[in-house]
């Protein structure tokens, strides 16, 4: 049988095109993957306010970037102190001294390194050590709010007082600290907000020992939706009150049910941010104001923070409700 002759190139040829191919491939990869050195935007209206006699709270605006901020980081004289993940703006700055004045600036950072440029640089006095303080403010009182359009609000109550003084307030939403003003100020102006969205605010004052006084009444406030965003399906005005049952507590919610078009077949609960229960009819579905109960066996001064969604008639999960918070026996 005659076979066929196959004829094989040179080693040296095989690695020269071996060579080459590689190359090619490494070019080919290189030419769709531009190295990132664009820099981020510097951070801006950065602030610093002492809220002791040995530390300073520091706030900014956030800043962009071509790709994505991955974080900031915080200089005390031209030294790092601090570094913060981009969903962050603002942190605590300790163990510094008394009487004694700081300057501070942030920096963004993106995922490859680039730094921006050092924000406006701000200066902040310590004030001098207090006696010792021991009692906390008392809480701020008649919190109100305003929506300035889609994405800021606009806050004031009235003052605390403390043996010693206050020094500075200190902004909620839900139970994440997102804003903080000095002690002479009853007023603030919160940006950075989505359109369309139930915010719930509290305030709690701050003496120089950095005590905190009890929270102020609640506030919801809706930012108005983005333009052709359908209309929130979040349940409103959710109330909870606690009452001792025999060895338990009964923890009793009731809202507003949401205009879905249709009839709401079932709720979900969140309990801390978690899935507690659904909430599901027995018979035909309440019609306005709709209430659940539900019975812990959790000691006295237990703290819950509680949301509901409704399950629209389509089938999907809607908008959350504003958090509430309870005190078992409170």
């Amino acid at each position: 049988m005659e076979g066929t002759t196959v004829q094989r190139p040179h080693a040296t040829a095989a690695l020269a095109c071996s060579a080459a191919l590689i190359v090619a491939v490494l070019c080919a990869c290189d030419s769709g993957s531009e190295a990132d050195t664009r820099k981020p935007t510097v951070p801006g209206r950065v602030t610093a306010q002492a809220s002791s006699a040995t530390s300073v709270h520091v706030m900014w605006e956030r800043s962009s970037d071509d790709r994505a901020v991955t974080g900031y980081e915080i200089y005390r004289e031209g030294k790092r102190v601090r570094s913060v993940p981009a969903a962050e703006v603002m942190t605590d700055v300790g163990g510094l001294a008394a009487s004694t004045a700081y300057t501070f600036t942030v920096r963004a950072r993106d995922a490859a390194g680039n730094l921006s440029a050092p924000s406006a640089a701000v200066s902040v006095s310590t004030p001098a050590p207090t006696p010792a303080d021991h009692e906390a403010p008392t809480r701020p009182v008649r919190l109100r709010g305003t929506v300035d359009g889609s994405r800021a609000v606009n806050l004031s109550w009235r003052g605390s007082t403390d043996d010693i003084g206050v020094t500075s307030y200190d902004i909620y939403q839900e139970d994440s600290r997102i804003h903080s003003v000095p002690g002479t100020q009853t007023t603030a102006h919160l940006t950075g907000l989505r359109p369309g969205t139930v915010y719930t605010f509290t305030v709690r004052a701050r003496d120089a020992a950095d005590t905190s006084s009890p929270d102020s009444n609640a506030i919801d406030l809706t930012t108005v939706p983005a333009p052709g965003a359908p209309a929130s399906t979040a349940p409103t005005d959710l109330r909870i009150s606690n009452r001792v049952q025999g060895k338990e507590y009964a923890i009793d919610l009731d809202w507003k049910q949401p205009e879905t078009g249709g009839e709401i077949p079932a709720y979900q609960l969140f309990v801390g941010g978690r899935l507690a229960t659904t909430i599901v009819w027995g018979a035909t579905p309440p019609a306005g104001r709709a209430s659940y109960r539900l019975t812990v066996d959790d000691p006295r001064g237990t703290r819950y923070s509680m949301k509901i969604r409704a399950k629209l008639p389509d089938g999907k999960w809607g908008d959350f409700s504003a958090r509430r918070t309870v005190v078992l026996g409170g």
